[in-house]
């Protein structure tokens, strides 16, 4: 970066160069322009493009580095919308069928199709628009806001005023009214009073007065780089002065804790305070109440649905969440309804004050009614039995008795036959007599097996055989043969017998005598004898 140094033909000069910087920083004088006449950024450094002020422009610089020419065919103007250049009065050949504009076509015509065009008519013939063709420079041609009207947003930010205005008139009236409704209220249960006309005409001249000039009630204050929110998080400053602050309840140094930070105090610094003489309670004693606990329950059902199988989530799509919250309340509401409109019908209302008739408490009436031999009615009115939902005096599988009326031994049956399985066929008196014969001999024959079990007889000792059954009376071993059998069965333990080292011609004799089961069985190693070690 080159540098140079300033010279100025007097302090006054210098002087007054330093007072036009000062005015062009506070935008009281006219800003410093180049040769093309493009303002000039003081805080962008123009050495590389332009010499500074303060350096000789007659030296070499760096201004060959950038496109210096500007094209004079580019031009930042824009199509002038809706605007007419020519009125005709018949129709001209070449103009348009439809409305008989000379700057379109009918297939681009955009006014509504006529039934009879103005080719045909020479009527109602439409003016011809303003068709301008510009030629843009790079930046005009990607610049998405090139030919925007600002001022066309002007009745946008008219409409919205207009309308805030309108809500804050009619919560004002709002307030009014209800202000008044209860001074006329209070009014009427106690009597009218000076004192009391006085406070409440001082009541609604505070409500009179505008809501920006209540205690900086309405003032929106922007937080940045805090817990309350970001940078451009905004939060409406909701407590008054005047209240007294969180920290300054309790001074006790035990007490409830208080974050500076988030202005938070969780627990309630007066617990042993009157609830209905407290004014505050604790941060924690929002979240159990309001609407937070219905915010809260709200997330329960979501999740709770979630887990049933219901696509719902209360962050992705919250509208639909409260949808089929308030939706399942409604259901809830009109199942518990109906079914306490059910069991009033089925069972009264005890609670109510119309008295019972006495047929449906006592079951009776004497109230007298008289028939003839026919079963009709001939004096009195009739009364009606009540049945129940179950079928009554139908009598299954040729029984003469319903079931339920014979009772034994915790069982229901049938009492004409004594039975105790509900679609078993009706026996009679042969069937009550079996079943006693029967119930009689099975009582004998636990007698005799109890009797039995007491008088236990002697239990022979029986020798069991060498090879696992029972040994022959006349079972006699060779002690020669013996002696063999034991001397093979050590040569048998000591031998790998392997099938693939068997000579072709080589056979072994499975036929086993008693002397080698006798060996076999001297010689084997019973893992469950305690004395297994000593044997060899």
């Amino acid at each position: 970066m080159a540098t140079a140094s300033v010279a100025f033909k007097s302090r006054e000069d210098h002087r007054k160069q330093l007072e036009l910087e000062e005015a062009r920083k506070a935008g009281l004088a006219p800003a410093e322009v180049d040769e093309d006449g493009k303002e000039i950024n003081p805080h962008i450094p123009q050495y590389m493009s332009s010499a500074p002020w303060y350096l000789n422009a007659e030296r070499p610089s760096l201004k060959h580095q950038r496109k210096w020419k500007s094209d004079p065919n580019y031009t930042k103007s824009w199509y002038d919308r809706g605007a007419k250049i020519y009125q005709a009065e018949k129709y001209r050949k070449g103009a348009c069928e439809n409305c008989g504009a000379m700057t379109h076509d009918a297939k681009s015509c955009m006014d509504r199709p006529r039934k009879l065009g103005a080719k045909w008519t020479g009527k109602n013939i439409a003016p011809d628009e303003k068709v301008e063709q510009f030629e843009l420079d790079y930046d005009g041609k990607r610049d998405r806001w090139n030919g925007y009207d600002a001022a066309s947003y002007a009745h946008i930010i008219e409409r919205y005023e207009a309308r805030d205005e309108a809500r804050k008139k009619y919560l004002k009236d709002q307030q009014l009214k209800k202000l008044e409704e209860k001074n006329n209220k209070e009014d009427e249960e106690r009597g009218d009073s000076e004192d009391e006309d006085f406070e409440d005409a001082l009541k609604v001249d505070e409500a009179k007065v505008d809501e920006s000039k209540q205690m900086d009630f309405a003032k929106v204050e922007k937080r940045v780089r805090t817990t309350g929110g970001g940078s451009t998080g905004t939060v409406r400053n909701l407590r008054i002065r005047e209240d007294t602050a969180k920290y300054l309840l309790n001074l006790d140094v035990n007490s409830a804790h208080y974050d500076p930070k988030t202005r938070s105090m969780r627990e309630d610094p007066l617990p042993d305070m009157d609830p209905n003489e407290k004014f505050y309670a604790g941060d924690n004693q929002n979240r159990v109440s309001g609407q937070a606990l219905e915010f809260k329950q709200l997330n329960i059902h979501a999740w709770e649905a979630f887990d049933k199988g219901h696509d719902v989530h209360m962050q992705a799509a919250p509208s639909q969440a409260e949808l089929l919250y308030k939706n399942y309340k409604v259901n809830k509401e009109k199942l518990k309804s109906q079914t306490k409109e059910d069991i009033m019908e089925k069972y009264g209302n005890a609670a109510s004050e119309e008295i019972l008739p006495r047929e449906l408490l006592l079951g009776q009436s004497e109230r007298e009614v008289e028939y003839d031999c026919a079963g009709r009615i001939v004096k009195g009115q009739e009364m009606s039995l009540p049945r129940s939902k179950y079928e009554e005096d139908v009598y299954i599988n040729n029984h003469t008795t319903v079931w339920g009326s014979w009772w034994k031994d915790h069982q229901w049956g049938y009492r004409c036959c004594k039975q105790t399985i509900r679609n078993s066929y009706c026996t009679g008196a042969a069937g009550i007599e079996a079943a006693e014969a029967s119930a009689d001999l099975m009582k004998a024959n636990i007698a005799r097996k109890e009797l039995a079990e007491d008088t236990h007889a002697p239990v022979e000792e029986r020798r069991l055989a060498t090879w696992g059954t029972e040994v022959p009376d006349d079972l006699v071993l060779d002690e020669q043969k013996l002696a063999e059998a034991l001397k093979k069965e050590d040569e048998r333990r000591r031998e790998v017998r392997d099938e693939r080292k068997r000579k072709y011609n080589v056979k072994y004799n499975d036929e086993v005598t008693p002397e080698e089961m006798e060996a076999y069985r001297m010689k084997k190693v019973l893992h469950d004898d305690p004395m297994r070690d000593f044997l060899h």
